[in-house]
């Protein structure tokens, strides 16, 4: 062991190799407090939670592009239908010199589309009879009533007035308040705030037996996709589940855990979940799992862009994997392999991958991610083996969610019981129609005026 003093130029060496660490160390610091701040922004950022970021220096420029179609214009289709025909005659003198001599020289056709603001006031008069036979009472019902009630209860809205304030507020956001306002300015209808919400529960109960249907399709579905966001019911935390499968879109209201999709599918379900690595899906042990690429991709992006020098292969590695993935689904797509081959590519990566993630990593951030890597190493790849029926993520539960997490923006949530049950039924109903192809409104008016049950998958 050497014990002698180091020398000036020893000592001054070591000092300019530490302080070319210390300002190495004070700009990954900076580097990581400056996207550590952009990302605390951008998650309590309300008015823009997509934001891509700063716009682009030379953007280009909006309108139409130059080229030999500039200024041209396409005119519209005919309508149809002419429901109103107006003449608009020649004037009997000359706007210009008040001239009274005006010979016309053609007539042409000009088209207007327009909405009316007449409210319909309806008045049924019910005949009410009893049979001779049995002595039991007998009331019609004609197919424009929503109800049977009489007396009190007698003044009712009509289906499509129902319907469409279901709409507004389950599919488009507005508020009740500004349902009463937009009814007002644009129909002339006056109606209480609180008309608007009793309307739409009753549409809820009135469909409730649709939502059933809908539990069913998704419990007998062999793929399902699913996601969840908070929600806020009564002041508490809940979450908001959300599953998708080929013909159906289901939202669920409870707890965060399996509970509320174990509720629904049990816990020995065989199919394929298609999720973002939530650690609660894991207790679905018997079914195939497809972790969301999606995501993974975020992953190794947000560690490339807190990672130096040696750190950054692991996630450049990983994200190659990826990529190349979604490029063999893309080439099965279009036809350039076989199933045996894309099958063959799948477990080539799935191999590749375990290789990777196999050597411990020096960045803590790198081994966390391995560790996750390796514990679900072959639900990465699991689009690659069933390309048919297994998609690489789950953006279409996550598309599913938004129009739910705008209702949370402007509503805060549910305060009663019949307003969760109501967020649950009414945006499965509406967003299962968009699913099949089917107008979700003409779905709740036929279903309004129905006495029975009006069956939703009717289509197939």
């Amino acid at each position: 062991m050497d014990d002698r003093e180091p020398t000036y130029d020893e000592l001054k060496q070591r000092v300019a190799e530490l302080e070319a660490q210390v300002s190495s160390l004070t700009k990954q610091v900076e580097q990581l407090l400056k996207l550590l701040d952009e990302k605390n922004r951008s998650g309590k950022r309300q008015a823009a939670p997509f934001s891509k970021g700063p716009p682009k220096p030379k953007p280009k420029k909006p309108g139409r592009k130059s080229g030999d179609d500039y200024g041209t214009h396409q005119r519209r289709d005919v309508p149809k239908q002419i429901d109103e025909t107006i003449h608009v005659p020649l004037p009997k003198t000359c706007p210009h010199c008040e001239g009274e001599s005006i010979t016309e020289t053609s007539v042409q056709q000009q088209y207007q589309v327009e909405i009316p603001r007449t409210v319909i006031h309806r008045q049924f008069h019910i005949h009410i009879g009893h049979c001779d036979g049995c002595g039991k009472r007998i009331q019609p019902r004609h197919e424009l009533q929503t109800s049977d009630a009489l007396g009190a209860a007698a003044s009712q809205l009509g289906p499509n007035l129902q319907a469409a304030i279901a709409i507004l507020n389950k599919e488009l956001g507005l508020p009740h308040g500004k349902i009463e306002r937009l009814l007002s300015v644009l129909f002339e209808l006056n109606i209480a705030r609180s008309t608007s919400v009793r309307s739409m529960l009753r549409t809820a109960k009135k469909t409730a037996s649709a939502f059933e249907e809908i539990q069913a399709e998704v419990r007998q579905s062999t793929v399902i996709k699913v996601d969840e966001t908070g929600w806020k019911h009564a002041g508490y935390l809940k979450w908001l589940h959300v599953m998708v499968s080929k013909n159906a879109v289901l939202y669920q209201i409870g707890g965060r855990g399996r509970e509320v999709l174990e509720s629904l599918i049990g816990r020995h379900f065989r199919g394929t979940l298609i999720h973002d690595g939530y650690a609660s899906y894991d207790g679905f042990w018997l079914a195939d799992h497809q972790q969301c690429v999606a995501h993974l991709l975020k992953r190794c992006r947000e560690l490339l862009e807190a990672a130096t020098r040696g750190a950054v292969r692991f996630p450049r590695a990983v994200k190659a994997l990826l990529q190349r993935g979604l490029s063999i689904r893309d080439r099965f797509q279009i036809g350039e392999l076989t199933l045996p081959g894309i099958r063959a590519l799948g477990t080539k990566l799935t191999n590749q991958l375990s290789a990777s993630v196999a050597p411990v990593k020096s960045h803590a951030g790198n081994e966390r991610f391995a560790k996750f890597l390796e514990k679900h190493l072959h639900e990465v790849f699991c689009f690659l083996q069933h390309p048919a029926t297994v998609s690489a993520t789950n953006n279409e539960s996550e598309f599913e969610l938004r129009f739910n997490v705008i209702a949370r923006k402007l509503s805060g949530g549910s305060r009663s019981e019949a307003g969760l049950t109501a967020q649950q039924i009414l945006p499965s109903i509406i967003r299962t129609c968009r699913k099949l192809n089917r107008d979700p409104f003409d779905y709740l008016e036929n279903t309004l005026r129905s006495p029975n049950h009006t069956t939703l998958f009717n289509t197939r």
